[in-house]
């Protein structure tokens, strides 16, 4: 379940959770906290509104006009496969559906694609059936990973900075949000088309109060979430899969020729490794970087070091379990690879 206040404002610590816990654990004492009278019973209304999302989609993306395309779709037995069928129907788009069925056990695989292990079925499936893309959705389908007709994973940044030319191209908004971790493609890319890039901390919440702050036209994150203004500044898989579908039917050439001007780095992904004292290793780290002058340091959050031939890696501590995530970009596979084993190597040392 996911749940927001109006106009799909997110809610967290600040905005009413951390007294909502103060209560239930109160309540949980036998403190009667919830049994206040009311002066008049609330109401329950049941409304779908299926049709009318699909409507308001359709109406911001046009694919009417799309060359033919087949199209794997994984809906991982979550949401996907109850609106896809809807969204996507009678265009000229052939659907090829996998694990449609709702199903909160999740028989197949977790509805997780940031994981690649959830990601191997549909990447099988595309070349197999000749398909043109492939879509996984998580289980709320508020996330969305691509996968090219070979069968490779797109990466999440490629696709932040495809969608935000077309949002730019649109004329209106200049201001894109990304997390610090997307690829140094993004801004790039952004700068290229006349758009002002913002760059945010990791997490929805940061993302949506840049959103709000700037009057961003759309948004991006390392982890497929993508942030639109026209969908109340809300994360929505669905539509960031139909302007990829978009861009891919509007032109002749596969999907991998098309998202490779959008990847121009290579990049480790986001690793874990579980430490005792993680400010202790990230400080050690730092002074291992520090001794070259060149080398440029920011805490917006955890650590980047930013190195003489532009390759950068991130250092930041999970809030909520004893893990150091480390991100790394550079650009060519083998300085990436040189890098990230040598922080591994301090980190876990």
């Amino acid at each position: 379940i996911k749940m927001c206040r109006a106009g799909a404002a997110p809610i967290g610590q600040d905005s009413g959770l951390a007294q909502i816990r103060t209560w239930s654990e109160q309540q949980l004492d036998g403190v009667a906290v919830f049994d206040r009278v009311v002066s008049a019973p609330g109401t329950v209304s049941s409304r779908d509104v299926l049709g009318e999302y699909s409507d308001y989609l359709r109406g911001l993306v046009d694919l009417s006009g799309s060359r033919p395309l087949k199209v794997v779709v994984d809906a991982g037995n979550g949401m996907g496969g109850h609106t896809v069928p809807v969204v996507l129907s009678g265009l000229p788009l052939e659907i090829v559906p996998m694990y449609f069925e709702l199903d909160g056990s999740f028989p197949n695989h977790e509805a997780n694609p940031l994981d690649p292990a959830n990601l191997v079925d549909l990447q099988a499936a595309v070349p197999e059936h000749g398909a043109d893309i492939g879509l996984a959705f998580d289980g709320d389908a508020d996330r969305v990973f691509v996968v090219d007709e070979r069968g490779e994973p797109v990466s999440p940044s490629a696709v932040t900075a495809l969608v935000a030319v077309r949002e730019l191209a649109r004329g209106v908004g200049t201001t894109i949000i990304h997390n610090l971790i997307t690829s140094s493609a993004v801004p790039e890319i952004v700068r290229e088309h006349g758009g002002e890039p913002v760059r945010t901390r990791v997490g929805h919440s940061f993302i949506k109060a840049e959103m709000a702050r700037t009057d961003a036209v759309f948004g991006g994150e390392h982890s497929a979430h993508y942030y639109f203004r026209d969908f109340w500044r809300a994360d929505t898989g669905m539509l960031a899969a139909m302007h990829v579908l978009a861009a891919l039917g509007e032109q002749s050439r596969p999907l991998s020729e098309l998202t490779a001007a959008y990847s121009r780095y290579s990049a480790s992904g986001e690793i874990n490794s579980t430490v005792e004292d993680a400010a202790g290793r990230v400080a050690a780290v730092r002074e291992a970087y520090g001794a070259d002058e060149r080398v440029t340091f920011d805490e917006l959050d955890g650590l980047t070091v930013t190195l003489p031939d532009g390759a950068w890696f991130n250092l930041r501590a999970s809030n909520t379990e004893p893990l150091l995530r480390l991100n790394v970009e550079a650009p060519d596979e083998a300085r990436m690879t040189e890098i990230r084993d040598d922080v591994l190597e301090m980190v876990r040392s």
